[in-house]
């Protein structure tokens, strides 16, 4: 054989394995574009990771992710905050129907989403926090009045709050805030709370009413006190030769405002005045 026949050989099988290793090349790629070994996983979540559908503890974090096709499988579990506004029904102390409207929110722990996956689920607020909201609620209500559940609202709504953080807790989910949104009561008994609030305004008014009555008559004695002082000190001021003073003083002006004539009378004698008094002291 040949140098030329063997180098024609050598290439040919050269040619051969490149042409075999691009098509494995190739097949190898159309096999991961089919399985999709790359996922993405959002933020707020967290991935889940299932080997032949056993759950794992590990969880993987937001961002691009890989997974071994066929036997790897990844959920997506939402660890943001959420909010859920359930109406609950329950019966005060009394015995009176109370409805209230609360809003919870609250998150699965991040590093427990594989947990709460495997013991309760994605379905976790069907399952989990809307039935305990509704029997924390309705316990405490029990415990309570009509007017003490309205008077006491917030220390209601802190209780509330703290039994759902313990009933939780265990679940891996965390309560982030608790709001009391409304309360609502039946028709007859609303009447009656607002003809309660009209009574304590009007009674708290007639109570402002009767405080200004007595400032004012408080306020009248005073003056009248002080008016009484001030007569005794003019009485004890009053002497024999202020009184003469006063009689110089208004013969004077009757003197000033004399035109000279007489005032005429139909009889009797014709007054006059003293002219002696005006030099006496």
């Amino acid at each position: 054989m040949d140098v030329n026949a063997m180098n024609e050989r050598v290439t040919g099988v050269l040619k051969s394995r490149k042409l075999k290793i691009i098509v494995g090349g190739i097949i190898l790629l159309l096999i991961l574009l089919i399985a999709n070994p790359f996922l993405t996983i959002p933020a707020g979540h967290r991935g889940v990771i299932l080997n032949w559908g056993a759950v794992q503890k590990d969880v993987l974090p937001e961002g691009l992710a890989f997974r071994w096709p066929v036997y790897q499988q990844v959920v997506r579990a939402d660890v943001r905050i959420l909010v859920t506004q359930p109406d609950c029904d329950a019966v005060t102390k009394d015995q009176q129907v109370n409805h209230t409207k609360v809003a919870v929110n609250y998150h699965v722990i991040p590093s427990e989403a594989s947990w709460i996956f495997q013991n309760v689920g994605i379905d976790y607020k069907d399952k989990l926090v809307s039935p305990k909201i509704q029997e924390i609620v309705k316990a405490i209500t029990a415990r309570y009045t009509a007017l003490e559940l309205i008077s006491k609202r917030e220390q209601i709504r802190n209780e509330m709050k703290d039994h759902l953080k313990e009933a939780l807790h265990p679940y891996k989910i965390v309560v982030d805030d608790f709001s009391v949104v409304n309360f609502k009561w039946d028709v007859e008994f609303q009447k009656a709370i607002e003809a309660k609030q009209v009574a304590e305004q009007l009674a708290m008014k007639a109570q402002r009413d009767l405080e200004r009555i007595k400032i004012e008559a408080e306020q009248k004695i005073t003056q009248a006190k002080a008016e009484a002082e001030s007569l005794r000190l003019q009485k004890e001021n009053v002497t024999p030769y202020l009184i003469k003073l006063r009689q110089i003083e208004a013969n004077i002006k009757a003197i000033e405002k004399w035109n000279g004539q007489l005032p005429r009378f139909s009889g009797g004698a014709v007054p006059f005045i003293d002219m002696k008094s005006l030099d006496e002291k």
